[in-house]
């Protein structure tokens, strides 16, 4: 794999340095973050350039920065996000695509781009990302690297730009497993608990139905190695199943995340476009029709299915289960090809990507990607997913598997 440096990796918008508050639990660690995230006494972009030039520079660190700080780590710059972070892509109109340095061809995913690409190229141990509709766990599996997005508001946001709080979460992409798991315990004010052992893995077919073929053989080795675990249990499972809902995941996605997520971006975003009329790259602008065509009278059923699924998943989850998936149904595409006019390849995408990430944002579910195969040297993560609130059990579950 070509080595990049901070330059040649595009995965920053600001270097700059700085050190721990004191000693911790993340001493000798480095972290970046992105750059929807405050740092005191510079701007934030939003992966904006408009943006960044109508806002003024932040008067604090967010809670997550002072959380790292504080546990020892050294905090080296700000990372390359998605534009308003409303993308899964990481082709940035106004600071263009940071690398995907096992595959330099390809995208390396959004809108946590940044982060992830600055964590596979080696140049941080670890970096804080947000996930609404899979921009943590999409960069983080199409990058080959770590990548966790906790239960919905365990880990406190102020200091993060509002993008669809409802659904958005802060969490972390790393190099490793251990380093994640340090981490996210410190971002998680993790107490020393005991924990159950895995008992339940059940692999969600609707989303293993969605993925490619190639993608679903090149993990069938990891699933298959479940089967020698023992005391545990594995099984196929539909969703039908858990919820006892006759829905797809694209149902999951289309009448109710997205759904979520377009309300709160128009009211995150449209004072601010409406009123500065800022320059917008050609998918930002593509993709912001939808919400200014969006009909604000679909968000009482969107509210109500999200919470009758909310509870039906929580009420079939146990201690001891995880759900197992794969993070992403479709290899990480060619640069270029979801910035041009190839609808069809743009919708295939989204549609399938987020079908697959739904399920877990709307569940309020933490998911944890892995890098556990390749097609044709292209990254392909497997996910695990646990009940609400059971991130200490699953990132203790993710290491007891492949730690």
């Amino acid at each position: 794999m070509k080595t990049y440096d901070f330059q040649s990796s595009n995965a920053f918008v600001e270097l700059f340095e700085i050190p721990p508050y004191r000693s911790g639990a993340l001493e000798g660690l480095s972290f970046a973050v992105k750059d929807n995230i405050d740092i005191r006494d510079r701007s934030t972009s939003y992966g904006s350039k408009p943006w960044r030039e109508t806002h003024p520079p932040a008067a604090h660190h967010a809670v997550c920065v002072e959380q790292l700080l504080m546990a020892g780590a050294r905090c080296v710059g700000k990372t390359v996000a998605d534009e308003l972070t409303y993308s899964l892509d990481g082709e940035n109109h106004f600071y263009g695509t940071p690398v995907n340095p096992r595959a330099p061809d390809r995208i390396p995913g959004g809108s946590s781009s940044g982060s992830a690409s600055a964590v596979a190229c080696g140049l941080v141990d670890f970096a804080l990302g947000t996930d609404c509709g899979g921009s943590i766990r999409v960069p983080a599996s199409l990058c080959g690297v770590y990548g966790m997005r906790p239960s919905l508001h365990r880990i406190s946001e102020a200091g993060v730009l509002p993008f669809a709080p409802s659904v958005s979460t802060v969490g972390v992409l790393a190099r490793t497993l251990p380093v994640l798991r340090q981490a996210m315990r410190v971002l998680l004010r993790s107490q020393a608990q005991a924990l159950p052992p895995v008992r339940n893995i059940y692999l969600l077919q609707d989303a293993f139905e969605i993925a490619d073929p190639a993608i679903r053989d090149a993990l069938s080795g990891c699933v298959a190695s479940f089967d020698g675990l023992p005391h545990v249990t594995v099984k196929s499972i539909s969703l039908r199943e858990i919820t006892g809902l006759d829905l797809s995941l694209r149902s999951y996605n289309e009448d109710a995340l997205r759904v979520l997520q377009t309300a709160e971006i128009a009211n995150a975003l449209g004072g601010w476009i409406r009123a500065s009329q800022p320059e917008q790259g050609p998918n930002f602008r593509a993709g912001y029709r939808n919400v200014e065509s969006f009909d604000r009278s679909a968000m009482s059923d969107a509210l109500n299915l999200c919470e009758a699924l909310f509870a039906r998943v929580a009420a079939f989850t146990r201690p001891g289960d995880v759900f197992c998936y794969p993070t992403v149904p479709v290899l990480a595409p060619k640069k270029g090809v979801l910035t041009g006019r190839n609808l069809d390849a743009v919708l295939d995408y989204y549609d399938r990507t987020m079908a697959v990430t739904s399920f877990a944002g709307v569940a309020r579910l933490p998911e944890i990607t892995v890098p556990l195969a390749q097609v044709d040297g292209l990254p392909v993560g497997l996910s695990l997913a646990a009940g609400h609130y059971q991130d200490e059990f699953l990132l203790d579950a993710s290491l007891r598997l492949w730690g």
